[in-house]
């Protein structure tokens, strides 16, 4: 967990200071810095042929879910290398040989997919389960609603992630929400509530989430409230979200991969010698994607209009 947690960090950093350089482009690029305690913590319960999906700040769960690196920088690149033939960018990450399922743009609207792929799930009795990740800021549309609905009512293998990081773009949640408790709508549903969990502690997460994909394997659908914090704004062009100066301080002091780091500290004496190693190890990984995506060549004109239907 820690190896993955330093791996998405430092991928996280060198895509921000890519897209500044203008070597990726796109018009967005939404960064998981600070919120890979959520995301590891949970994809660790997961079996490799379970399922994941995402929304648009979907690198981090991308390489939790084991998908490769180099294939991930060239799909940040553009290049016909990337997981998805360098057509779909930072917003569209997917790797079907991962059961990764991406990787989506539209707020919530993945949520029905997830619905779709545990109905699948369900329907030809694989015993897999699927793990559904969404902001805080999705749960207020109508995709949420009803995915949420028609889980329970079809009892669906699927565990319902909220990642509350306290702002829908840069919307407090005390102004979208009239009841801040997100988990508590479970009890609409007549879902299992798994409460709130401390999305920063990547150790507590993985147990709540060992439980709940344990519940939806057998029983049903799943809603968890990882609470989390994000250290970048909504994208990278969200500059009102760095007044939060204070407010970021003092979640920074619980930083997910320090707490983890100060934990293995704490059981074995020797074992900072390893954390650096891995750190070490994270940055060559992130150098060498960055060298494989630029050396990769451009998606032809089939390859543009290759797997486009109209």
């Amino acid at each position: 967990m820690y190896r993955q947690m330093v791996l998405i960090r430092r991928f996280e950093e060198r895509c921000e200071e890519l897209y500044a350089q203008k070597r990726i482009g796109g018009v967005y690029l939404h960064l998981y810095n600070g919120q890979e305690g959520t995301g590891v913590g949970a994809l660790s319960a997961l079996r490799p042929t379970d399922h994941v999906i995402t929304s648009y700040r979907d690198h981090g769960i991308a390489l939790a879910k084991g998908v490769d690196a180099n294939r991930l920088m060239a799909e940040m690149f553009g290049k016909r290398t990337g997981v998805s033939g360098g057509k779909g960018g930072s917003m569209h990450l997917a790797d079907r040989s991962k059961n990764m399922w991406g990787g989506y743009a539209i707020v919530g609207g993945h949520l029905a997919l997830a619905a779709g792929i545990a109905l699948t799930a369900k329907y030809t009795n694989s015993g897999e389960v699927i793990i559904c990740f969404m902001g805080d800021g999705a749960t207020n549309n109508g995709y949420f609603h009803e995915s949420l609905n028609l889980s329970a009512v079809w009892d669906l293998p699927v565990v319902w992630v909220i990642e509350n990081n306290f702002y829908g773009m840069g919307t407090p949640i005390e102004l979208s929400s009239g009841q801040t408790e997100l988990h508590k709508r479970a009890i609409a549903y007549g879902m299992h509530d798994m409460g709130r969990v401390d999305g920063m502690d990547v150790l507590t997460m993985y147990d709540a989430s060992v439980e709940a994909v344990a519940y939806a394997r057998e029983k049903g659908p799943v809603l968890i409230e990882a609470m989390t914090y994000r250290y970048k704004g909504h994208g990278v062009s969200d500059r009102n979200y760095l007044k939060r100066e204070q407010e970021m301080a003092l979640y920074k002091e619980r930083d997910p991969i320090t707490l983890l780091g100060d934990h293995l500290k704490g059981l074995d004496s020797q074992v900072a010698t390893t954390l650096a190693q891995f750190a070490s190890n994270a940055h060559e990984t992130v150098e060498a994607a960055i060298r494989f995506a630029e050396q990769s060549p451009d998606p032809t004109y089939d390859d543009l209009i290759n797997h486009v239907y109209a």
